[in-house]
This record gives structure tokens, C-alpha cells and sequence, in this order.
């Protein structure tokens, strides 16, 4: 029994840093953020409780809804492209040929390397005086004049999508390559002997099987796609007039230089139930056994 007890105390301690950490890093600053929703909190001065008057005032508030849209208006694009890419680069990977390995290892870098960083690069790419694409195009005939591709939400968004797609496609080409492997090959000689072909195997084999992680990769990009804040602070700096600010580029500005740290919370509640709603729904689709 001692023993057993003994056992139990070291398991406790073992997770208590893990405790620790979510305490301090996540579940306080949690619920203080739902507390701060219900006050007019200045960063220096008196609190005043004013209950749902933030929550009332973001209908209202065109510029929350201009950063709202612009991000579900990101999030849309950029997710089939960065899945689309995830999925052919898992496919052409998934196997075992010389090199295989230096491949994955490629594909995979841009990942481990941070947004800020990439954002510097790409932005030196886009630039309009001695950017390699404008001087690229120019030289295969594309354009006749450089192209001023962050004046503009019609140029940026692609642009800003082109780089994320590229640095992000292989955490997703990961997830799928792992559920490709856990596929048994018999399962593919079995369905052969049976006569089908390789894209019913894939269409009735593969997909079904995989489901749960491509799930896993459409949810994680989607949550990554709408907290976007720091490739469009870098490359966009939320314009030209605002109209590429994504909603935590907003909080920030609202809570930071605004100093409106309790409207700012509120609008942080708001965004954590869109993802919530988001990501229920899309869990729900991609696991209905009914779909196939």
C-alpha cells in the first residue's frame, strides 16, 4: 500500500510542471480575460465595471467586422491551398526511394523556421525596387512594370497566402504522410486480388482510413489561418487604410496601443468562440462515418 502511494506521489510529480505551466500560462490568463471583458479597463487608471457594454458595442463597431471578414476571408483561401499542397508533397513522398529522406527534410525546413523570418524574406522578394519576382517576371515578359504587391488588398492577400503556403505546407504534409504509413499494405493486396484499382483503393481505402488526421490538419490550419497577426503586421503593417488588418492584428492594436484592454478581451472571447464554433463544425463533418 505504501508502495503504491509512493508510486502515486511520484506520478504527481512528475505532471506537476505541466500543471504548473497551464495554471500560470493558460488557465489564469483564461480567466482574467473573461473578467477584463466586462470592465472598462484602462492599461494605467480606474477600472469600471460596465457588464455586456463591450460585447454591445463590437456590433457596432465596422472596423471589428472589416478585420472579422478579412481573416474568415484568409482562413478560406489559404486553407485548400496549404492542404492541397500538404496532400500532393505526403503523395510524392509517401514511399521508399533514394533520397526519400532528404526530401521530407526539404519540404519540412520552411516550418522550423519562424513567420517573422520568413516575412522579412518573402517581403524582400515582393519588393518593387530589387525584388527577384518583379525582376523575374519582367524578364519572362509577365509584366512591363514592377508590381507594388503590399499597396494594395488585391496584390497582398495573395501574396501574404503564397508565403504562408509555402512555410506551412509541410507541418501538414507531416500529419498526412503519418496517416498514410499507418495504412497495412495488405489491406491494399487484399482490395487488388479483389479487383480494384488504385483509385478505388484510395477513394475506399485510403481516405476513409486517414480521415481522422486529415481532419486533425484542416483544424489545426484553419485555428493557425484565423490567429494570423504576425505575416500581416510584418508584410502588410493591416493596410493600406486598414483593410488588411485580420482580427488579433485588431486586439493587439486595441488593447496595446489603444490601451483598451477590456474591450480588447472582449473581442478576444468572441474570436475564441468563432473557433470553437469553426472547429466543432468541421470535426463534426470530417467524422460523420455517413460521408465517405
Amino acid at each position: 500500500m505504501k508502495q503504491r502511494k509512493k508510486l502515486n506521489l511520484i506520478s504527481y510529480l512528475f505532471v506537476l510542471p505541466a500543471m504548473v505551466l497551464n495554471l500560470v500560462f493558460f488557465i489564469y490568463p483564461f480567466i482574467q480575460t473573461v473578467v477584463m471583458s466586462f470592465f472598462d479597463w484602462p492599461m494605467l487608471g480606474e477600472k469600471t465595471f460596465v457588464f455586456l457594454d463591450n460585447y454591445i458595442n463590437l456590433f457596432q463597431d465596422g472596423q471589428f467586422w472589416n478585420s472579422l471578414f478579412f481573416t474568415l476571408k484568409y482562413a478560406l483561401f489559404v486553407t485548400p491551398c496549404l492542404f492541397i499542397l500538404a496532400f500532393v508533397l505526403a503523395t510524392l513522398i509517401n514511399g521508399s526511394f533514394a533520397g526519400v529522406n532528404l526530401f521530407r527534410s526539404i519540404y519540412y525546413a520552411p516550418v522550423v523556421i519562424s513567420m517573422t523570418c520568413c516575412s522579412m524574406v518573402w517581403l524582400w522578394i515582393y519588393n518593387d525596387l530589387y525584388g527577384v519576382l518583379n525582376y523575374i517576371m519582367q524578364f519572362l515578359g509577365i509584366i512591363d512594370e514592377p508590381v507594388l504587391w503590399m499597396n494594395s488588398a488585391e496584390t497582398s492577400l495573395p501574396a501574404v497566402i503564397f508565403m504562408v503556403t509555402w512555410k506551412m505546407a509541410g507541418f501538414s504534409m507531416l500529419i498526412i504522410l503519418a496517416a498514410f504509413q499507418t495504412v497495412d499494405d495488405q489491406v491494399y493486396e487484399a482490395a487488388a486480388v479483389d479487383g480494384a484499382g488504385k483509385i478505388t483503393q484510395f477513394i475506399r481505402i485510403t481516405l476513409p482510413i486517414i480521415r481522422p488526421q486529415v481532419a486533425l490538419a484542416l483544424i489545426m490550419s484553419v485555428i493557425g489561418s484565423v490567429l494570423a497577426f504576425e505575416q500581416f503586421l510584418i508584410m502588410t503593417k493591416g493596410g493600406p487604410a486598414q483593410t488588411t488588418t485580420t482580427i488579433v492584428h485588431y486586439i493587439y492594436n486595441t488593447s496595446f496601443k489603444y490601451f483598451k484592454m477590456g474591450y480588447g478581451s472582449a473581442i478576444t472571447m468572441v474570436l475564441l468562440a468563432v473557433l470553437g464554433a469553426l472547429s466543432l463544425v468541421e470535426y463534426k463533418f470530417l467524422n460523420d462515418p455517413t460521408i465517405n
